[in-house]
């Protein structure tokens, strides 16, 4: 039984990851062919950033639930002092990236943000594909 649930999660981490690029670059390019490429570029930058931050998020996870696992029975387990180094990273890379572009290549703001929200599409999309699929 649980390796059937860490499969089907497994399964359901990968379709978020490609849903979030699918859905970014599809987003992407109707912002160009409407004639917004600077929108169309920040849609897609947005959806990268927001898949790298779905897949390092997963990464520090399986490793916290790694350590957690291996230290079954101890009183207080410890968790790796990296895994809090590479949440904070992840979201300095995102900020900076954001920042970098936003002043540097003059491309919307609000474009990024957008492009962020793939990732909270392909999750709702996941999601409601996971419960009509288990019906």
């Amino acid at each position: 039984m649980k390796g059937s649930l860490e499969i089907a999660g497994s399964r359901t981490e990968a379709r978020i990851a490609w849903l979030t690029i699918i859905l970014g670059a599809a987003a992407a390019a109707v912002a160009v062919l409407l004639g917004y490429r600077t929108w169309g570029i920040g849609l897609l930058v947005g959806a990268i950033l927001g898949w790298l931050n779905f897949r390092w998020l997963a990464r520090g996870l399986d490793a916290l639930v790694a350590a957690s696992t291996a230290q079954h029975g101890a009183e207080t387990p410890a968790v790796p002092w990296w895994n809090s180094l590479l949440a904070l990273a992840r979201y300095a890379l995102i900020g900076l990236t954001v920042y970098v572009i936003f002043r540097f290549r003059s491309i919307p703001l609000a474009s990024m943000i957008g492009g962020l929200c793939a990732l909270a599409a392909a999750a709702i999309a996941a999601s409601v594909w996971e419960i009509l699929a288990s019906g």
